[in-house]
């Protein structure tokens, strides 16, 4: 029956990038007529530079240099051939040197993305599982959607979270042949390293569990012969891995390398992999410069340069340690991650560094979550002490500036991260703002909230106190709500901002598309509150509409909003919500940029409806004014069968009412696994049945023993505005009747009857409202997540 647009993951991102381009921190260019690795220019300043991922800094050896020079003067710039027929002369030594660092066989691939495109959909095979670890590389992730075509099972754990590991282990391994858990060996964004050695102990004590491991951020600068971190770990590859590692980064050439001590598996993968097969191999000059990177791999030369590095990143972690910067993660790879929580906080603090003349990259979504940015800073053999010294320096100076500017602090940087505090925390405290958060709505004056929040929906005053009362001490805990109502007002008593809000468990996948909830539900078939979580709310899950009230123009606007947010990081905290949901904004509400460098990202809900009735309407009227197309579908599929039906307005329901209105509900719900909730409880019927504010719009069908076929839960808030908050519908009579179009007719024509001014329609089903005359308008909330994992997880489902 209804309709739902879901988020679009791309556009998502596609806004996220574009404010951070428009802040000036992302989709740059250098500048100039040369690179030395140690400065870059941008926007016509020279900085030094501290985002590269050549580590080693072998991208500027001369020795390479000359090496690509002369392939191109010998071979050409490329060699336009499937290396499956012929590969061009160079190709072999590099492939013997690359063996001798890894003592197994190897394939060289034209680089890591094209690599895990040709070797997952080869390795993993029907009747296998994957685990991705949720911060695996994009890359991999990618490639494992050619799986799903397959019916290979996947699952997704939390980053590193070897309990979960273990249990989808126990869970699959009667079901699956083998297991494939897929992570990296060092994580380009904090710079932390899987827990191999617990992966080993796993391998042992499950034969099934085979290993997956991109290594490209580890390659060069740890390791015997620079074969990477974890070569440098377990000293001998199993038998049940398969490595990735880069000749590019900070090898300093182009291309990937497959590590597979499997030599069947070597070859299926070399014969038909894909993208190795029909791509192009890489041009003489990169197989050239990475020759000549081998051979420095292979001499003792490579240590030296491994210390050089090791000095600096130790030096780094000295400096650091005596600062109160939030580095997020201790480590003695070359990557380091300093948080700054809110986009807007890292936007400036970015700008602020490369002022000074430093040049860092921005951590942002969908890399970490939003509220998680931060300066993702990499230490290489260019950067001198010195300059190392001085960036320290500046961070320490700008970080606090930047802080100021965008009106936080470090302890919510550190709530961000989940950190220890080193300092106490600010309130934000205004002296000219009154602060009043209430926990019922009997504590505030009913006129004041009428006049600012409760003139829709149901969340005027005697609306939230039937909520109140409604979720309150029932059995299941995803019936129970607590409600917050946020005031702010200035030193004249006068209303600045007010906000309703709630806490209550959701289902994860409320807002995801149908294919990914059936999946969940099946799952929740043994485990009810799998994949639920607490959920910290503007509004809460029965009310839609205004849920925040602001005075744009008074002069602390700003700094009451500030206090909204503090609150609710505060309220988070507090309840252990994983996710905060700011709901039923339009696509140009004032707001949109403010809440994105708040560390928001917005998501397209469903459309909402509504109808602004003329004074004295009549319903003939009303139809009269319809389109011609409109009142001929009126004409057709609900005068037709209006005089056939028995349709009622009830104050009240008795008990078996009761029972089979609660069962409609719950048909439509189950029906719309787009809008995906939780039940409610048989309370909320039977309290609606006791209010003066509600009312029952029933359909009965001549030839329906079971009785009501048809049901219009509403609301009559007292400004003047009816409210079809629920609808209830038997299906087996849906087409013959048209019941579904016949509630929202009886719906219009009762509140014209009652004289009110607005109908809420509410979510869904825009296009059989917009028959009937309703104005529709596109809603967004904005959400901010405790991390990325439920989001990848979605997306994974999803794409089902």
């Amino acid at each position: 029956m209804a309709k739902i647009k879901h988020n679009n993951f791309l556009d998502t991102v596609d806004e996220v990038i574009t404010n951070a381009t428009r802040a000036g921190v992302i989709h740059l260019h250098a500048e100039g007529n040369e690179l030395n690795g140690r400065q870059i220019k941008v926007n016509g300043k020279s900085s030094f530079h501290f985002g590269t991922t050549g580590y080693l800094g072998l991208e500027q050896d001369k020795r390479l240099k000359k090496a690509a020079i002369n392939a191109i003067k010998k071979y050409g710039t490329q060699f336009p051939l499937s290396k499956t027929y012929i590969s061009h002369p160079l190709y072999a030594p590099l492939e013997e040197k690359i063996f001798k660092m890894y003592e197994h066989p190897i394939l060289i691939t034209k680089n890591s993305t094209l690599g895990h495109l040709a070797v997952i959909p080869t390795a993993v095979r029907e009747g296998d599982a994957v685990i991705l670890d949720h911060q695996v590389h994009w890359s991999v992730q990618s490639a494992t959607a050619v799986l799903k075509s397959k019916g290979v099972t996947l699952r997704m754990i939390r980053h590193s979270n070897m309990d979960m590991l273990e249990y989808y282990i126990k869970e699959l391994r009667n079901k699956v042949n083998k297991i494939w858990y897929m992570a990296d060996g060092v994580y380009s964004m904090f710079g932390d390293f899987a827990p191999l050695q617990d992966l080993m102990e796993l391998s042992q004590k499950y034969p099934q569990l085979h290993l997956y491991i991109d290594d490209v951020h580890g390659m060069s600068w740890r390791g015997k012969h620079g074969s990477g971190y974890v070569m440098s770990v377990l000293k001998e590859l199993p038998q049940n891995m398969l490595l990735f590692g880069t000749l590019s980064k900070t090898f300093g050439a182009s291309g990937a390398v497959l590590i597979c001590p499997n030599e069947k598996l070597h070859r299926k993968i070399k014969n038909f992999g894909g993208p190795l097969t029909f791509s192009a191999q890489l041009e003489p000059a990169s197989v050239a410069a990475a020759i000549a990177s081998a051979d420095i791999h292979l001499s003792p030369e490579i240590y030296d340069l491994q210390s050089d590095l090791e000095l600096k990143i130790n030096y780094f972690n000295e400096l650091l340690a005596l600062t109160d910067l939030p580095l997020i993660h201790n480590n003695e790879s070359p990557v380091f991650y300093i948080g700054t929580g809110l986009p807007t906080t890292g936007y400036n603090f970015v700008n602020r560094l490369m002022k000074e003349g430093f040049y860092v990259n921005l951590g942002l979504f969908p890399a970490v979550p939003v509220k998680n940015t931060g300066v993702r800073i990499t230490i290489s053999r260019h950067n001198q002490m010195q300059e190392i010294k001085a960036l320290v320096e500046a961070m320490e100076y700008h970080l606090p500036k930047a802080l100021e500017e965008t009106h936080t602090d470090l302890n919510r940087v550190h709530q961000a991260f989940k950190l220890e505090s080193k300092s106490n925390p600010k309130h934000l405290n205004h002296e000219n703002l009154t602060i009043r958060l209430e926990n019922s709505i009997l504590n505030i004056d009913k006129s004041a909230w009428n006049t600012s929040l409760g003139k829709k929906g149901v969340q005027d005053w005697d609306g939230m106190k039937f909520l109140e009362e409604t979720f309150n001490n029932n059995e299941l805990k995803e019936h129970n709500w607590s409600f917050w109502y946020l005031l702010i007002y200035d030193q004249k008593n006068r209303l600045v901002l007010a906000a309703l809000l709630s806490s209550s468990l959701w289902k994860d996948d409320m807002l995801a598309n149908a294919i990914a909830s059936k999946t969940i539900e099946e799952k929740r078939l043994t485990d009810p509150y799998y994949m639920t979580s607490n959920v910290l709310s503007l509004g809460c899950l029965f009310t839609e509409g205004n849920h925040l009230y602001l005075d744009d123009n008074h002069p602390l606007k700003n700094e009451a909003l500030n206090k909204l947010m503090a609150t609710l990081e505060q309220l988070e905290k507090d309840t252990n919500s994983k996710m905060v949901s700011l709901r039923d904004f339009s696509e140009n509400d004032r707001l949109h940029s403010y809440f994105q460098g708040q560390g928001y990202f917005r998501v397209q809900m469903p459309d909402s409806c509504h109808i602004t009735l003329r004074p004295n309407e009549s319903i003939e009227n009303y139809i009269d004014s319809l389109s011609s197309r409109s009142r001929r579908h009126y004409r057709k599929d609900i005068l037709a069968h209006e005089p056939t039906l028995e349709i009622s307005v009830l104050s009240e329901l008795d008990n078996s009412q009761i029972i089979q209105v609660k069962k409609l509900y719950d048909k439509v719900r189950k029906n719309n696994l787009g809008l995906n909730t939780f039940s409610y409880p048989t309370k909320l019927f039977e309290n609606m049945s006791e209010s003066p504010n509600w009312e029952f719009i029933t359909i009965k069908a001549p030839e329906a023993t079971e009785g009501i076929i048809g049901v219009m839960f509403c609301y009559k808030n007292k400004n003047r505005t009816y409210v079809p908050s629920l609808v209830g519908i038997d299906y087996d009579h849906l087409q013959t009747y048209q019941t579904y179009r016949q509630l929202l007719y009886q719906t219009i024509k009762r509140a014209i009857h009652l004289n009110f001014e607005h109908i809420d329609l509410g979510m869904t089903a825009a296009f059989e409202k917009r028959k009937l005359g309703a104005s529709v308008e596109g809603k967004y909330a904005y959400i901010q997540t405790a991390d990325n994992y439920t989001l990848e997880l979605m997306g994974l489902l999803e794409s089902r």
